[in-house]
């Protein structure tokens, strides 16, 4: 990978590579997973039949960033719960404290 030296990893295909990070993850072949892609652009505007085709790309055209970027998600380990209530009565270290408001007068700021 992009920074490790470690000497297992310098001359590793692709393959190889997800392999060991899928499987550093605990990830098993019975998961769902799905592979999409991040980093593109789809054109919203309709330019009509006649446009600069160097400039504009017609209503619905995707296009794939230089940095566009594989996203892999684990769909049957992903938390579908909601936030929960604390189990526990509320007690930040530092409470809200209502600040002080000063009445001010036209005179006051000169």
């Amino acid at each position: 990978m992009i920074g490790n030296l470690e000497p297992d990893e310098r001359d590793s295909t692709l393959v190889e590579q997800l392999a060991r990070v899928i499987n550093t993850l605990g990830w098993t072949t019975d998961d769902e997973i799905d592979v999409e892609i991040g980093g593109t652009q789809v054109s919203g505007i309709d330019v009509g039949e006649k446009y600069n085709k160097k400039w504009q790309s017609p209503i619905g055209t995707r296009k794939y960033n230089k940095d566009a970027f594989i996203v892999i998600k684990n769909q049957s380990r992903r938390d579908l719960i909601g936030s929960q209530p604390m189990d526990r009565e509320h007690k930040p270290q530092h409470p809200y404290e209502t600040p002080e408001v000063r009445e001010t007068t036209k005179g006051d700021n000169q």
